[in-house]
């Protein structure tokens, strides 16, 4: 289905009724490698490990219904070395990560749960964005990119969907003629990135004209490419990595009872672990900035 930018005005209230559905899949969901893609913006920090920056989340691209896309990640390090990939529970398939992690929680011991602590998937979302300040790089200021970010952010961008008072008006914050603009307030809580302090601000248009956001919207990147089973790695070649990774002799064991990678375990927030104290959107960064320096 082909969609142009008078289809996208036009249906803005039915966008707006779709996300509140999809933000309510994701969140009952929600319980590698390589060179920098360009298509990313992040935001930087001071020494400090604080930051800000201001970002405006755009709608879905064209031929696309949803902005964003939501991609499970497993990045755990073992005797046989790194473990950094994606979790084909994204696809709603079985992962034999997840598997293994089931048997270890279920298994009830203190050192089975944490490890499956330490092996849980981790959740990231992608969507695009226009970088509206961004006082590191001046240069970013007015051009589209790609953003991940991970459950505290997304739960901002929910609750603004679904408010929790009467006197409260549902919001869009992806549509471009009343959303808003999401100030990025970054701190160093314990050593880790927290996002508690970002808000939105009020609804505004994203342009001055509809020219001038037409051709903004034209620009954005495709988001299905992240959720195209292509670009996964099969059930049998990941489990051939999570055995030689973990040192298990044949087949990870099956688990006796369905727990959807052990997400209702509190996690354990260590330096060995991506931070569990804020946000998630550098988890699989992380943890291949950890192996790129071990590697180094």
């Amino acid at each position: 289905m082909t969609t142009s930018f008078a289809d996208l005005k036009r249906s803005r209230q039915s966008s707006l009724d779709k996300l509140l559905n999809e933000t309510t899949k994701a969140q009952e969901g929600a319980g590698g490698g390589g060179g920098k893609d360009e298509r990313f913006w992040s935001p930087d920090v001071d020494k400090a490990g604080n930051g800000f920056a201001v970002i405006r989340f755009l709608p879905a691209p064209q031929n696309e219904e949803i902005p964003w896309v939501r991609v499970f990640t497993h990045g755990f390090q073992g005797p046989g070395g790194w473990f950094i990939e994606n979790s084909l529970t994204t696809l709603g398939k079985k992962d034999p990560v997840s598997e293994y992690n089931t048997m270890l929680w279920n298994r009830g011991d203190d050192d089975g749960k944490a490890q499956a602590r330490k092996q849980k998937r981790r959740l990231t979302y992608i969507s695009n964005i226009l970088v509206v300040e961004d006082p590191k790089h001046p240069e970013n200021e007015g051009k589209v990119f790609l953003y991940k970010f991970g459950k505290k952010i997304f739960d901002k961008i929910n609750l603004l969907m679904n408010p929790e008072f009467p006197d409260e008006e549902a919001q869009n914050p992806f549509d471009l003629w009343e959303g808003s603009n999401f100030k990025l307030k970054i701190r160093n809580v314990q050593g880790y990135r927290n996002y508690d302090r970002s808000e939105f601000d009020p609804a505004t248009a994203v342009k001055d004209d509809d020219d001038a956001m037409e051709e903004m919207w034209k620009s954005e990147y495709s988001l299905l490419e992240f959720v195209d089973p292509k670009n996964f790695k099969g059930y049998d070649e990941l489990k051939v990595k999570l055995n030689k990774v973990l040192g298990i002799d044949g087949g990870a064991p099956k688990p006796q009872t369905t727990v959807e990678d052990v997400d209702d375990a509190p996690d354990i927030p260590t330096k060995e672990a991506a931070p569990s104290s804020g946000d998630e959107d550098d988890g699989l960064s992380f943890f291949q900035k950890l192996a790129d320096e071990e590697a180094g």
